[in-house]
């Protein structure tokens, strides 16, 4: 390597935070957040990190694309039988983070996950492009396959079956919806004094602390 890693750091100066200045909900002062990030144009402003246990009780992560939030829940799709799905099914408890580099913002959520309606997971499976439609009953998400060549073979043959009709949402693919308890947002400062604001919530109440950097 070319460079020293321990060297590589930015000061945050854009923002502050403080609790009086957020909402009194997490998911509205979230909402607040998210509009900003989407008007300053930051890239995959929608990407989180997915962090759940395994089946070895280990904990893992992967990017994953939120897709909406309703009903103060946050929700994302994905194959039920992948290792995720598998993960979730044993512990149910997960972690979101976002971090929005343009804003020197992160947001942490951690929360119960489940299901959605499986009514909701094929209306939005039906809203998909046709792509990615055929990729979701082509891909045995998290399974060993022996190259791509078979994936993309899967690919022609079910394009080719379903040139002239709809596909139906697989049952193995749907969605899932976290309600958070608990979520914290961070907003960078200069000198590594960050400002961050927890949300916890106990008895149906939200309440807010400043925790230290």
């Amino acid at each position: 390597m070319n460079h020293n890693i321990a060297d590589i750091r930015n000061d945050y100066i854009k923002h502050i935070l403080t609790v009086d200045s957020t909402a009194d909900h997490p998911v509205t002062q979230f909402s607040t957040w998210f509009d900003e990030a989407l008007k300053a144009k930051v890239e995959e402003v929608n990407a989180m990190t997915l962090s759940t246990i395994n089946l070895d009780n280990r904990p893992t992560a992967r990017i994953m694309l939120l897709k909406g939030i309703e009903n103060e829940q946050f929700i994302f799709y994905t194959n039920y039988q992948s290792n995720k799905g598998k993960g979730i099914e044993k512990n149910p408890y997960v972690a979101l983070t976002f971090f929005w580099p343009e804003l020197e913002r992160q947001v942490r959520i951690e929360g119960r996950v489940e299901k959605v309606a499986p009514e909701v997971s094929t209306t939005y499976f039906k809203s998909r492009p046709v792509g990615s439609q055929i990729g979701a009953l082509a891909s045995p998400q998290s399974a060993e396959i022996a190259n791509r060549a078979i994936l993309e073979e899967r690919v022609k043959n079910l394009t080719k079956k379903y040139a002239d009709k709809s596909i139906e949402r697989p049952a193995q693919w749907g969605g899932y919806a976290v309600t958070p308890d608990r979520m914290e947002f961070w907003q960078g400062r200069a000198s590594r004094l960050h400002d961050r604001v927890q949300y916890t919530l106990a008895d149906n109440k939200w309440t807010k602390v400043r925790l230290a950097p």
